[in-house]
């Protein structure tokens, strides 16, 4: 790293609260390094209140740009200049470019997500999925699962937070596409289950299960998921959720943790500041070097 930095260096950023855990700066040095690339990542635990004057400084330090995560994929917006498309229809953001002052916000968790499953040789069109979370990564899984052929999504909100939401979520891809969404609470614990039980993949794309909540999931119970189903966690640290151990316990045949996805959306958004594709069989080899990060 030392030998990469100079008075030339240009600076991306990741904005979140907590962050420490993140492996994102890992995954964008080492691309950096491996095409030699005058770039450095840093990590920036930045919540709601100090998120404005962070992501001003994004414009005074003549950074390249930054990703965004929780609690700020929503509250970033009316900091931008504009949006992508997709990150307009989803009302989230997850990456900002910078163009000479011009701040533009794009979203990439949800075509991470799919493109996670599609590297595992999973193809989820056509079927029924459940979602737990209606925050930025959720809501941008479900519009992009929809948009790619998902058949019927059942989405459950995790708090009146994100109920506003879920419900926009539910909205837009009935209206806009050819999927079916239909909104639930997980205060019905029965329907919870019986819209699991009724889907070929279960993805919780909360907070729940990493830090301070890494002895918690939603799902406690094995005998609610079926071996031939997928579950996937969005959280990656720890590298074997709870709701993975669950999982497991019941003999599911595939089961993720968020490794894959923050693989594929990082690879979008490098993409986004350096024009670059990222070398991501290396990063791959890099980051999937423990054992538990996934099971087939």
């Amino acid at each position: 790293m030392t030998e990469r930095i100079d008075g030339h260096t240009i600076l991306i950023g990741l904005m979140a609260y907590p962050i420490r855990h993140s492996m994102s700066p890992t995954m964008h040095n080492n691309a950096f390094a491996k095409l030699g690339l005058n770039y450095a990542y840093l990590a920036f635990e930045v919540g709601n209140d100090t998120l404005p004057s962070a992501i001003e400084s994004i414009r005074t330090l003549d950074m390249r740009g930054s990703n965004i995560s929780m609690p700020n994929k929503q509250k970033v917006i009316p900091l931008l200049d504009k949006l992508d498309p997709a990150a307009e229809m989803v009302g989230a953001v997850n990456t900002i470019v910078n163009a000479h002052g011009t701040l533009t916000g794009y979203t990439t968790d949800g075509t991470g997500f799919m493109k996670s499953l599609s590297d595992e040789g999973l193809d989820i069109r056509g079927e029924k999925m459940t979602l737990a979370g209606a925050g930025g990564a959720g809501t941008a899984i479900a519009i992009q699962a929809a948009l790619d052929g998902v058949k019927e999504i059942a989405i459950f909100d995790l708090d009146s937070v994100y109920q506003k939401n879920a419900k926009h979520n539910v909205d837009i891809i009935n209206e806009k596409t050819n999927c079916h969404a239909t909104l639930h609470t997980l205060a019905d614990q029965d329907d919870f289950k019986q819209q699991i039980s009724e889907s070929a993949i279960y993805c919780d794309s909360t907070g729940v299960g990493m830090k301070p909540l890494e002895d918690e999931t939603l799902v406690s119970d094995p005998s609610w998921f079926r071996q031939d189903m997928i579950v996937f966690d969005t959280v990656y640290a720890p590298r074997t959720t709870k709701l993975m151990k669950v999982a497991e316990q019941a003999g599911v045949k595939h089961v993720f943790n968020g490794l894959g996805l923050m693989l594929e959306q990082g690879a979008e958004a490098f993409k986004l500041w350096t024009g670059e594709d990222m070398p991501v069989d290396y990063i791959r080899d890099l980051l999937f070097n423990d054992d538990g990060v996934t099971t087939k």
